[in-house]
């Protein structure tokens, strides 16, 4: 067959597709009526939901925490941070870059408000790691002026409000890399920043004992923060209640 043969047949069997394309085109069909978003706060925070999870409860991603349930104040404090540099993550600081205080609250306060499941604990490791990681979580390191993570986030560990945040339900991976970040600088607060103090005292395995005991610990169903501390904080925090 020669080429202009090949030419014609191709022609030929092109022909009736564009003429049923243009026909679709030019009659596409009924349309489908538009979709009524309604302009709520739950429909707006459902940008969140891609990273923190549904209700902010978390992913099965153990870099993005859980906020469902978190004080309102510790959330604002951290859409602050971002907001303003103190806490490095480039994708949070974009969301909240031209958001006003008012808005952050109301953001804050409605994921506050979310009681939900936790997931299931994750599993431990050996006997001796979670021995020094429960440990330092309840009694602290006196000798080193170190003080229990319960000190300051509850007996239940599971936050004070109305600005302590609870360190329960949190994956291991995220709980390991917020340490780091407090040790190098990448993750501040309000001076005077505790928790960067108490991150720089610990070793590396202190704070995998640490991170790997809470991860550990199952959350008791209807968990929530406690209303106020049974005693002040053990360190000046900037963040702390006022």
């Amino acid at each position: 067959m020669t080429r202009l043969a090949r030419a014609r047949r191709h022609a030929a069997w092109a022909a009736p597709c564009l003429l049923a394309s243009a026909a679709v085109l030019a009659h596409p069909g009924p349309r489908k009526p538009p979709i009524d978003v309604p302009d709520t706060l739950a429909q707006r925070v459902q940008a969140c939901f891609a990273c923190h999870g549904p209700e902010g409860r978390a992913t099965a991603d153990g870099f993005f925490p859980r906020i469902a349930g978190k004080p309102a104040g510790y959330l604002y404090n951290q859409l602050q941070n971002f907001r303003s540099g103190r806490r490095g993550n480039a994708a949070m600081s974009y969301f909240v870059d031209l958001m006003s205080d008012a808005y952050l609250h109301e953001i804050a306060d409605w994921f506050a408000a979310q009681e939900l499941p936790y997931p299931p604990p994750q599993p431990g490791a050996g006997p001796a790691e979670i021995a020094l990681g429960e440990s330092l979580v309840r009694r602290g390191d006196a000798a080193r002026g170190l003080p229990a993570c319960a000190r300051c986030h509850g007996e239940a560990m599971t936050g004070v409000q109305p600005a302590l945040p609870g360190l329960l339900g949190l994956p291991r991976g995220y709980l390991v890399e917020q340490f780091g970040a407090w040790r190098n600088g990448q993750r501040k607060a309000l001076a005077p920043d505790c928790m960067a103090q108490v991150a720089s005292a610990l070793s590396a395995p202190e704070v995998s004992a640490i991170a790997t005991w809470l991860a550990a610990q199952p959350v008791s169903a209807g968990a929530a923060p406690a209303t106020s501390l049974a005693r002040p904080l053990p360190l000046e925090c900037g963040s702390g209640p006022r």
